[in-house]
């Protein structure tokens, strides 16, 4: 099977197919649109062809110089398990390497932590640095400190 990799942004219709395959959009609820603007603004993409039909694809937003992550990591299930997502995330992790990069991370779900593993990743320690927004959560009462704020500046 001959694979193709391209580093332009895929069609927006293939990618969303491929994107629905992973089951994320349940938790992201994203429009085709809205995920193809989340891809553009990120600083590498790799794609992953047979026969023109997008089958993997995986992108990286980074600031360039220390750090970047690891995002959208997606092989079809109809190609699982043939080398594809190796070489997608060969493809960025050499990225970030050329740029001297020094710190890449990653996000993954706890059934693919081998996979990334085999290619050097490592889980983070528990006491590590890291916390994440639910979008549930509301920030602390911001708005009235807000109002503070402008309050002090008009004294």
């Amino acid at each position: 099977m001959k694979i193709r990799f391209d580093e332009k942004l895929p069609d927006k219709d293939q990618l969303f197919d491929l994107f629905l395959t992973t089951g994320w959009n349940d938790q992201y609820k994203l429009a085709t649109d809205e995920l193809f603007t989340a891809v553009k603004n990120s600083w590498y993409i790799i794609s992953a062809y047979h026969n023109e039909r997008l089958v993997g694809f995986g992108r990286i937003i980074c600031d360039g110089v220390v750090h970047a992550l690891i995002l959208d990591m997606i092989v079809h299930p109809d190609y699982k398990r043939k080398g594809i997502g190796t070489k997608i995330l060969n493809r960025m992790v050499e990225k970030c390497r050329s740029h001297n990069i020094r710190d890449i991370q990653l996000f993954c779900a706890r059934d693919k932590i081998a996979f990334y593993e085999k290619s050097g990743f490592v889980p983070r320690p528990a006491n590590a640095p890291g916390m994440e927004l639910k979008k549930s959560a509301r920030p602390n009462n911001t708005e009235g400190m807000t109002q503070k704020i402008m309050e002090n500046k008009s004294r």
